[in-house]
């Protein structure tokens, strides 16, 4: 017991307190600069350890303090149980990658290189082998981010790039490598600026003896900043201008549960979209799950929904649940559920529908349910959702609009959403319910998300919310958010949003996806390879 109350009491402290340091740079804090800083802190913490296996618990402590602080919002849902199991669970699991990261850079660092050397020797090492360990470890975190958005159907919720999503001439470079290029930047930046420190602390305070250090990633984020207000200065042709009418009803997760309050709920977004009609949009849109029960098989809601877009001669998109039978087993009752959008045109008619394919773990479905029942004790869900196919665009063609539709957080996924962009879409939609965290960070952190996929496809993307944030983000990652009543993001409202619509050419990242991703889980592959081969010659 002694032992351990050592190890929490001192470093272990200080590596809960830089974790929770780098989940200040996220929203709603904002604090952009620490994400260039904590990185170096963790392993400065981590480096007075004297064995890996110490060493690995202060990054998984590091972890755990920045997940704890930036995942609070699950404790916002509104189920008695859960959100404490899910908040621990999810925080312990996501602290293993932080953990890995101070271990292995710790691993394979330059002999010596936290410890001062004996008056008048020379460096405990090269500075070619500090450039290249600072290299390692950006690619090391970027290959455990790309893990991260893969592993166990993936959460890339807090990708450390996306911290940094407010200065839009850095993250233009998104559009060659995606959020990960970002990452890769932050963190070589992170770890030369501890090489540096320690240079100045070995030379005595030698007067620039940091500058050789920095001189690398600081010239790479200059000519990246550069390159990105280039990018943003450049006028795209064939713009169209259209008008949206983004409606946020703001609707408590509770009434959504009950069925009765559920349906009085929905008035409030009829009532608040024959207000925006007033208006003359082009598009109408509703957030997800903004209808009570299934669309297409409750006939007064549909030819509620369907007279809504008729009389208003309007373009409606909405997000609504949905099933079919299952064609596995013969009970009628044993059915497929959807989470669902779908398209209804000015004419009143039904013309596409798309389903949601990343689905919400313990949210939208509980996994292993057939073999481990009893988890479904542990979740604020009855039954659960099917995944979605396919990727469904919808045309809005006398618009010119060929929209690719994303669902919750489909959109912190850059991988799943540059798929859906090959297909010829110029608008991406995000159709997303965020009642369930109340006034939280969760609505700021998931559109800094969508700030991404807007650069990394170079496409303009709007997003409704069901409470905040109801924003439009245009391909170079300006972001222009509604508000609803002195300037409140989170009460209920509709915003008339007059968003460009460009015909650019497809990006790198498009076209070619994680190639840079690729390149750095291959390097941290190779270095696992000659670790193990290192260790049994030994």
């Amino acid at each position: 017991m002694a032992r351990l109350k050592a190890i929490f009491c001192s470093r272990g402290t200080l590596a809960l307190l830089v974790g929770v340091l780098l989940a200040l740079a996220f929203p709603k804090v904002h604090l952009a600069v620490l994400a260039w800083i904590a990185p170096a802190l963790a392993l400065l913490v981590a480096s007075g350890a004297e064995t890996g296996k110490r060493r690995f618990l202060y990054g998984w402590l590091f972890g755990l303090g920045f997940n704890l602080t930036s995942l609070y919002w699950l404790w916002f849902i509104p189920v008695t149980f859960f959100p404490i199991l899910g908040w621990l669970a999810l925080s312990a699991w996501q602290a293993l990658y932080y953990a890995i990261w101070v271990w292995l850079c710790l691993r394979i660092a330059p002999v010596d290189v936290f410890k001062p050397v004996e008056q008048g020797k020379a460096l405990a090492s090269g500075w070619f082998q500090r450039v290249f360990w600072a290299l390692l470890c950006a690619a090391i975190w970027v290959a455990l981010e790309m893990i991260m958005a893969r592993l166990l159907t993936g959460f890339p919720w807090l990708t450390l790039g996306v911290s940094q999503y407010r200065m839009t001439a850095l993250i233009q470079v998104a559009s060659l490598t995606g959020v990960y290029g970002v990452s890769f930047l932050v963190i070589w930046f992170s770890v030369s600026l501890l090489n540096a420190l320690v240079i100045i602390r070995q030379r005595q305070m030698r007067l620039w003896a940091w500058l050789a250090e920095m001189i690398l990633p600081l010239g790479a984020v200059l000519i990246v900043c550069a390159m990105g207000i280039i990018s943003m200065s450049t006028k795209p042709p064939g713009e169209k201008l259209i008008k949206f009418a983004l409606i946020q009803p703001s609707i408590p997760q509770t009434v959504k549960w009950d069925a009765a309050k559920n349906k009085v709920a929905f008035e409030k977004v009829l009532h608040l979209s024959r207000l925006a009609l007033e208006t003359k949009p082009d598009v109408l849109v509703w957030p997800e799950a903004a209808t009570p029960g299934l669309l297409r098989y409750n006939e007064e809601l549909l030819r509620t929904v369907t007279r809504m877009a008729s009389e208003g001669k309007v373009w409606l998109i909405l997000g609504a649940d949905d099933g079919e039978a299952n064609q596995a087993t013969p009970d009628p009752d044993d059915g497929l559920y959807y989470n669902s959008s779908f398209l209804v045109s000015p004419t009143g008619e039904l013309l596409a529908k798309h389903d949601k394919q990343k689905l919400v773990v313990f949210g939208e479905y509980v996994p292993f349910a057939d073999v481990l029942p009893f988890l479904k004790w542990f979740t604020p869900i009855e039954g659960g959702f099917t995944p979605g196919k396919d990727q469904t665009p919808f045309e809005l063609k006398e618009l010119g609009i060929r929209s690719g539709i994303l669902i919750c957080f489909e959109d912190i996924f850059p991988h799943f959403v540059r798929l859906g962009v090959k297909e010829d879409v110029n608008l991406l939609i995000n159709l997303t319910n965020n009642g369930w965290f109340g006034e939280s960070a969760a609505q700021w952190q998931h559109a800094a998300n969508a700030a991404f996929r807007a650069v990394e496809n170079r496409r303009t993307l709007v997003r409704c919310s069901n409470n905040g944030l109801t924003c439009w983000v245009d391909p170079w990652g300006r972001m222009t958010v509604s508000s609803f009543g002195e300037g409140d993001v989170y009460r209920e409202g509709f915003d008339i949003a007059t968003v460009p619509v460009q015909e650019l050419p497809t990006t790198f990242y498009t076209r070619h996806g994680d190639v840079f991703g690729w390149a750095c889980v291959s390097a941290l592959l190779a270095l696992v390879m000659a670790l193990w081969r290192g260790r049994n010659k030994s």
